[in-house]
Formats: C-alpha cells, structure tokens, sequence
C-alpha cells in the first residue's frame, strides 16, 4: 500500500455480478456509512475500464488505510479494485492501484490520448 499512500484521493471499485449484486450494494452501503464517504452508482453494466459491473466508493488519504482494512475484512469474496487520483488516468489505473481478491485486466484503451503518462 505504500505505493499509493502520497496521494489525496481515491476511488475503489467494489466488482460484482449478477448473483452477488445485493451482497455488493449492502457492502458498499455499509462502507459509506462506516466511513462517512460518497457511494456512488450501482452499475449493472461495465462502465468506463471496468469489465464487470461495480459500485465506486470515493474517499480521501486519510480514509485509505481504515478502509482498505475494512473491505479486506467484509469484502466476502468480491474483488476490489483501489486506485489514486493522481490526474493521470492511466497511470492511475496501472501503477497507482491495489487490489483485494483476484486482479482482472481492465480496459484501458479507454484512456487512449488522455495523458502521456
């Protein structure tokens, strides 16, 4: 986690499929109100570099540790896609990251021309 402590902001994707889309609602529900944090849509559709469908949980350094902690313990198998805000949208989906559970390839020519890296 190191790698990604100097950053101000971050996002984690809760990913998620049909059979455990409730299961991932409720966590990311409870992680908002856990953390006092913004919970954003419940897509039921891959959205932007996202393969599977996910929920997005936006939070700041100071949240990053306390949260990580928390998903890991009640993640229940789901996997998690962390990353910073650094600007740099590439880099924040391949260098900047963390994972809990099983990694997947994201999409990333979706940021193809966005920054140089």
């Amino acid at each position: 986690m190191d790698h990604i402590k100097d950053f101000e902001a971050f996002h984690a994707h809760v990913y998620f499929d049909e059979a455990t889309s409730d299961m991932a609602k409720a966590i990311c529900q409870a992680a908002g109100e856990a953390f006092t944090l913004t919970v954003g849509r419940h897509h039921e559709k891959p959205v932007g570099p996202h393969p599977r469908w996910s929920c997005q949980l936006a939070f700041s350094r100071a949240q990053l540790e306390p949260l990580v902690q928390w998903l890991e313990t009640h993640r229940q198998g789901l996997t998690v896609f962390t990353h910073a805000l650094s600007g740099q949208d590439l880099k924040d989906h391949t260098d900047h990251v963390l994972w809990l559970g099983e990694p997947v390839a994201l999409k990333l020519e979706v940021f193809a021309g966005n920054d140089a890296g």
